[in-house]
């Protein structure tokens, strides 16, 4: 699978550190509140998985599946395909996602979310492509911010392949546009 990568762009180490530090500012900052930590399904699993892995104060989790479709992959129709188990009312709720294009199917989530009657909603991101925002997001927490670039691993696919290489690399464009 490494052949089919341009260059790595974040290696399993960098990502290790930068989790660390995300953990650690989690901690602080949700300290005696008991967080809902929410992986968005599939491609931010590897990242919530060290995340929490890394938190040391009590907390629960749970799980969203979403998709978007119509004119592309992030600017179309969201739907749910798997909602929370728990009811947010009440609760700080801690969103963990993968990238952040576009940023509009995360809109539409954290407008759901909020219309739960949370404490409070943020966003946790390991990637933030913020060159191609649309919507008005507001990233709470992130790993890193990225350039406008196909980039798969730590959990980002293409095609559901590469989800488990332990760094993220960019994709050699002959592998996406055939």
């Amino acid at each position: 699978m490494r052949e089919d990568l341009s260059c790595i762009w974040i290696s399993k180490e960098q990502i290790a550190e930068k989790v660390k530090e995300l953990a650690k500012q989690l901690d602080e900052d949700y300290k005696d509140k008991n967080p809902l930590v929410v992986c968005i399904l599939k491609g931010a699993v590897m990242f919530f998985t060290d995340i929490v892995k890394a938190m040391t104060i009590p907390l629960e989790i749970d799980f969203m599946a979403i998709s978007s479709y119509g004119q592309g992959a992030t600017s179309g129709v969201v739907k749910f395909v798997k909602d929370l188990d728990v009811s947010v009312t009440g609760r700080h709720v801690i969103i963990i996602e993968d990238i952040i294009d576009t940023g509009n199917t995360l809109y539409y989530l954290k407008n759901i979310l909020n219309g739960r009657d949370p404490a409070s909603v943020k966003i946790c991101a390991l990637l933030d492509k913020y060159e191609r925002r649309v919507a008005d997001v507001k990233v709470d927490y992130k790993a890193f911010d990225i350039r406008d670039e196909f980039v798969v691993g730590y959990g980002l696919d293409y095609a559901e392949k590469y989800r488990n290489l332990d760094e993220i690399g960019v994709l050699k464009r002959e592998i996406y546009e055939k």
